[in-house]
């Protein structure tokens, strides 16, 4: 139930894992004439439009997950993909919410010797397309940008459906799965132009993947262990049941008034354990390891190298 996007040679190609571990090749599924195609292009197909052929597609493929009397040409072998982000390209900004775990927040005015209030809505920024990086993709340290690079790690929300004012009772219905941010942070880039956006926006600073669990796979998106590693160090263990607004509310509160499309992702809040609130203060360096795991997903392991 695993979606993704590997390399195969130059090209991107949109796949789905089977049970052997071997890869579906959604372009040919969508060129078999088993799923309508709306006229796109197998040749050129990418994980965003497949998701848009809506759950018919999706639940087509989950048929043939066995891999069972599947052609040859239906199947890509493993051994020859380079994994990538599941979308490499969003199409739109990638959605982010900040001060979303009650622990986080503590470990924030802590750090910084207040006392603010919880939030009362969801609070929303957003990181750019080039942020995003694949698995064991390498994170950009640039020292004339940031000497204060920080790790996130973030349950990640796939749409599976266009449109808005979805509501809170219907939203998960419109999710199309789940996939693992690593929101990677220049904290000093960001304090000094006082808001969240430069410091979150920096190339490579959003790892993703390394696939999309479709939503059937995930009974409870609020009961997920949720972990990040550095070089081997626990740093992050929490629940997403810890979150303040849950991902409906989430999703409740971004699309009023806002459109979203298949593909779209909302990265959901981090809980504590950030290196900026740590005593004393401890940033990613060079050749630093950072391994971020969510039960049910699997996990998302990324390198930190200077340049």
């Amino acid at each position: 139930m695993k979606f993704g996007t590997v390399r195969i040679g130059n090209a991107a190609k949109p796949v789905m894992w089977l049970d052997d571990g071997n890869l579906l090749d959604l372009a040919w599924l969508v060129g078999s004439g088993k799923i309508a195609g709306g006229g796109i292009d197998p040749k050129h197909l990418t994980l965003e439009q497949f998701i848009a052929l809506g759950h018919g597609a999706a639940e087509e493929a989950l048929s043939l997950q066995n891999g069972r009397q599947l052609p040859a040409e239906a199947v890509v072998a493993a051994s020859g993909a380079a994994v990538l982000a599941p979308i490499p390209r969003p199409n739109k900004n990638v959605f982010c919410v900040g001060r979303n775990y009650l622990e986080h927040i503590a470990e924030d005015n802590k750090s910084r010797d207040l006392a603010t209030d919880l939030p009362r809505y969801p609070q929303y920024f957003t990181k750019p397309p080039a942020t995003v990086i694949g698995p064991d993709a390498e994170i950009r340290l640039d020292e004339t940008v940031t000497r204060r690079l920080d790790y996130e790690v973030e349950l990640g929300v796939v749409f599976g459906t266009r449109g808005r004012d979805f509501g809170e009772e219907k939203a998960l219905d419109h999710v199309f799965g789940y996939t693992i941010v690593n929101d990677v942070t220049g904290r000093d880039a960001q304090a000094r132009h006082d808001q969240w956006f430069k410091g979150k926006a920096l190339d490579t600073t959003c790892p993703m993947g390394p696939w999309i669990v479709h939503k059937s796979a995930i009974a409870d998106p609020q009961n997920l262990d949720i972990r990040l590693w550095v070089n081997g160090e626990l740093r992050q263990d929490s629940n997403t049941s810890k979150m303040i607004f849950p991902v409906a509310v989430l999703i409740d509160w971004l699309t009023r008034g806002l459109t979203v499309d298949p593909g779209d992702i909302i990265a959901t809040g981090t809980p504590s354990g950030a290196g900026y609130a740590m005593d004393p203060r401890r940033f990613l360096a060079d050749g630093d390891v950072v391994k971020c795991e969510i039960q049910g997903i699997g996990t998302l392991t990324n390198a930190v190298r200077k340049v």
